[in-house]
Formats: C-alpha cells, sequence, structure tokens
C-alpha cells in the first residue's frame, strides 16, 4: 500500500513540475533487404515533434515531417560497401538508438565490349579536357541544401535497359570501369522527363558524357542525364517533375543513342532504379 502511494506520488509530480514526457520512437527501413548501390528510406514513428537526427557513418541523414510524429529520409548505400552488418545512430531529443542494418552483396553484371582504340585510349589533348571537365563537375554535389523533390522519384524515359547500375566493363579485353548509372535504349529525338522538382545546376557538352544535364532536388539527391542531343533547359531553371528538359542523344563518348541516367545521394553514386522503387517516398502529389 505504502508503495502504491509512493509511485503515486512520483507520477504527480513528474506530471507537474514540467519534466518534459519521454517518448519512445519505433523504425522501418525500405527496402528491407539492401545491396551495394541501393537507395535506401529511414522512417521514424514517434509521439514527439522534435526533429529527428541520424548518421550512417559519417554521413547525415536528412529527415522530413511527413505527418503528425512521422520523419522520412533518404540515403544510399556506396557501390563499394563491405557486404555485412552496420549502424545507423538515431537521436531524438534524449532518446538514441542504433538501428543495425545489414548490407548484402550486389551481383553486378560483367559487359564486354570491343571498340576502336581511338576510343579507348584519349589524346593528350582529350585527356587534358576530360580532366578539367572532371574537376569542375566533382564540385556540383553540396548537400547541405534545402529540399525541393516531392514524392517519389519517376523513370525519365519508358524504354528497355542496355546497361545495368554497376556492371563491371571488359573493353578489348581489358577491366577499364565500373558502370555507374543506368543506360535506357532511346531512338534520337525522344522526349527525356524530368525525375522530380529540382534545379538545373549543370548543362553544359562534356568529353565523356556529351550534352549532359545535372539537376539538383535538394538535401543533397541529384540526377544526371548524359549523352543528350540537345537541352531544353539553361542552368539555373527551375523545373518540375515530368518536365522535358532534352531529347535522346548520342553525344560524347557513345556508340548510339541511348540516355545515360545517373544519381547521388549525399555524395554516393547509387543505383536510380533503387529510387524509383521507394515505396516510402510515395505520396498523393504522385499525378503523373
Amino acid at each position: 500500500m505504502q508503495q502504491m502511494i509512493f509511485t503515486t506520488i512520483i507520477l504527480i509530480i513528474i506530471l507537474f513540475s514540467g519534466i518534459p514526457p519521454v517518448y519512445a520512437f519505433q523504425t522501418e527501413v525500405e527496402p528491407q533487404v539492401l545491396k551495394q548501390g541501393d537507395a535506401f528510406a529511414l522512417i521514424i514513428y514517434s509521439e514527439s515533434s522534435i526533429e529527428p537526427e541520424a548518421y550512417f557513418g559519417k554521413r547525415k541523414l536528412y529527415f522530413n515531417k511527413i505527418g503528425d510524429g512521422i520523419f522520412k529520409a533518404v540515403s544510399a548505400i556506396n557501390l563499394n560497401t563491405k557486404p555485412g552488418p552496420y549502424l545507423i545512430e538515431i537521436k531524438q531529443g534524449e532518446q538514441k538508438k542504433k538501428l543495425r542494418i545489414k548490407v548484402n552483396k550486389a551481383r553486378f553484371p560483367i559487359q564486354r565490349l570491343t571498340l576502336p582504340e581511338d576510343m579507348v585510349f584519349l589524346s593528350p589533348e582529350d585527356e587534358c579536357r576530360a580532366n578539367r571537365e572532371a574537376e569542375r563537375v566533382s564540385l556540383i554535389w553540396p548537400v547541405e541544401s534545402e529540399k525541393i523533390w516531392e514524392g517519389s522519384f519517376v523513370v525519365p524515359l519508358q524504354s528497355e535497359i542496355l546497361t545495368a547500375f554497376g556492371a563491371k566493363r571488359i573493353i578489348n579485353s581489358k577491366k577499364k570501369s565500373v558502370h555507374t548509372g543506368v543506360d535506357f535504349r532511346g531512338q534520337e529525338g525522344e522526349e527525356v522527363k524530368v525525375m522530380n522538382n529540382g534545379i538545373v545546376v549543370f548543362a553544359e557538352n562534356l568529353f565523356f558524357g556529351g550534352n549532359t544535364i545535372i539537376l539538383n532536388h535538394g538535401q543533397g539527391i541529384y540526377s544526371i542525364y548524359m549523352h543528350l542531343s540537345k537541352f531544353r533547359v539553361k542552368t539555373g531553371q527551375k523545373v518540375s517533375k515530368g518536365d522535358v528538359i532534352g531529347w535522346v542523344g548520342s553525344s560524347g563518348r557513345a556508340t548510339g543513342s541511348h540516355l545515360h541516367l545517373g544519381m547521388k545521394i549525399q555524395g554516393v553514386s547509387v543505383n536510380p532504379l533503387s529510387v524509383i522503387k521507394l515505396k516510402l517516398l510515395k505520396s498523393s502529389y504522385d499525378i503523373i
């Protein structure tokens, strides 16, 4: 009896002392099976309105409030991440949690190509140009920016895939590179559409990528469109999901008409198809 009275007194003191209640939060990760090169969404369910903080390694996750006590963030797993268990450290107010996730090994295809030597080995002038352009493009990816994207990301071109993300390219019997995008088959002049709301941060011709557009969707999320025949946008222009930004072509180092689609999330090259598949990004906004 005395114990019950003591407990009741303590509860009354807490309720009227101004001490904030402690709320536990629940987490959900999508997809449930994570692979190298995948994007993933982390969603927090809580009775608190405090915005969570989370880190995947040294990488910060950027949360968006999508409902009362519901927060969502998008991040990515590096293509070169070793398979195994990893931790996401989460904090909301005084509550902390270490969420264990497992990264599974992805099966990437091997693409064997036979090309003329002049398409494999660059002249000193071409190599100098390519290096200058690579240095410029490397400065484009800041992660501290306001959210622009809304709802799910959409396919920019309805077509079959020619080359998958992560494909290991062997050119003239020598290993050359790993494909950090997805190549879509396309006819010269087919429309290329925006995956999501964004701002054009780059619209220029590159030695390798040809006519290239890079869009900033905010919070470190970027989409990249290469080998276009022509641009329909210019740097600094705001675009909306589904807008036409250019047309399929074969500019740059391309052997035929196609669209190379790439994506980066907080500096990590990620499989664009894994971003498109995220169900947690869907909302009533999606009308396209």
